[in-house]
């Protein structure tokens, strides 16, 4: 099972919506064959995985392995589940249920109704983990969310309201990991103003999310980068429903947390990254609407004056140090 996990972390931040499952196939205690879903609408990870064995005589009396449950619905894909016990597997082992009401169990009754052992819960918070975003949007109906800040060590995230270099080459890096594992980023009409961000992902390979914007007014003039065709956006305000290329107006009756969240779940957002300044992010931190928190920051910087660092009354999950930057990570429990 954790080389299932293993071969499903090789399609991470680009399954979307989909989540990440990995596969292997077993003959006589040896692995024949494996995959991983590599993105929507691609075979899934126990086709993959049957596909690669060379001698398919054996399969019948073979075992696979898979990190979630075989899905049971048509989509993009006819059901694994039926593929599997029209194989007849000798048994299958599954590292954890699929939360997805159109599956939550279906697959393995149907793997049980052909008569085919089923063995689950191989790993199972460690499979959980891996598709956290998957998870928390399917049983709490809202998109995972992160929220990303850096500060100097007298708490500003900038230099007299203007932006301010805190990061280093390191955690630059590390942010744009951050950005290519979400499927969204968000931030507010101030940071895409005085920042004037692409918000995509540049210091590492990876697909780049789509960028959310909310600006009431539209005050951020349509030559700014985060308007640029280098991914779609979606811009919430109070003025009109249109679309333009890559970029979505969405009306809202105001800039209302709830009704974004219900608005991005609308739209299959399974994950976002908020990145926004002070006021958007205390506005989750108040509203307990986070997942995981990374808080940059420079011991060695005083700003003296600027935007005040969001109050975040919580202890690290873990500290790491990268250079002059010390990060800190949270998980909310």
């Amino acid at each position: 099972m954790r080389r299932c996990i293993q071969l499903a972390r090789l399609a991470e931040g680009s399954t979307y919506p989909n989540p990440m499952v990995g596969s292997i196939v077993v003959y006589k205690g040896k692995i024949i064959g494996e995959g991983y879903h590599e993105r929507a609408g691609k075979a899934h990870a126990e086709i993959n995985a049957i596909n690669s064995v060379e001698d398919k005589s054996v399969l019948e009396e073979s075992e696979i392995f898979v990190s979630l449950e075989p899905c049971a619905h048509f989509g993009r894909t006819p059901p694994c589940a039926l593929r599997l016990a029209e194989i007849k597997f000798k048994r299958v082992i599954i590292g954890c249920t699929d939360p997805n009401e159109k599956v939550a169990g279906k697959g393995i009754e149907i793997l049980r109704a052909a008569g085919i052992s089923v063995t689950q819960g191989i790993l199972e918070e460690e499979c959980r983990e891996l598709n956290r975003r998957f998870f928390t949007y399917h049983q709490k109906k809202r998109p995972y969310i992160v929220l990303k800040w850096a500060q100097s060590s007298d708490g500003f995230i900038d230099q007299n309201h203007q932006p301010y270099q805190i990061g280093n080459a390191f955690t630059r890096q590390m942010v744009h990991r951050m950005r290519a594992e979400e499927q969204a980023i968000l931030v507010g009409k101030n940071t895409a103003i005085n920042d004037n961000p692409s918000l995509t992902v540049r210091e590492v390979a990876g697909r780049n999310p789509v960028r959310i914007l909310l600006d009431s007014k539209l005050a951020v003039a349509e030559n700014f980068k985060v308007f640029n065709d280098e991914a779609p956006t979606l811009v919430f305000n109070s003025v009109k429903n249109d679309e333009r290329g890559s970029v979505r107006f969405i009306k809202t009756e105001s800039l209302n947390l709830d009704e974004i969240i219900e608005e991005l779940y609308n739209n299959e957002i399974q994950s976002v990254m908020v990145e926004g300044g002070g006021h958007i992010l205390g506005n989750f931190i108040r509203r307990n609407l986070w997942d995981e928190a990374v808080n940059i920051k420079r011991p060695d910087l005083h700003l003296h004056s600027g935007t005040p660092a969001p109050d975040f009354p919580f202890s690290p999950l873990k500290t790491e140090i990268f250079g002059n930057n010390t990060v800190e990570f949270y998980r909310n429990k």
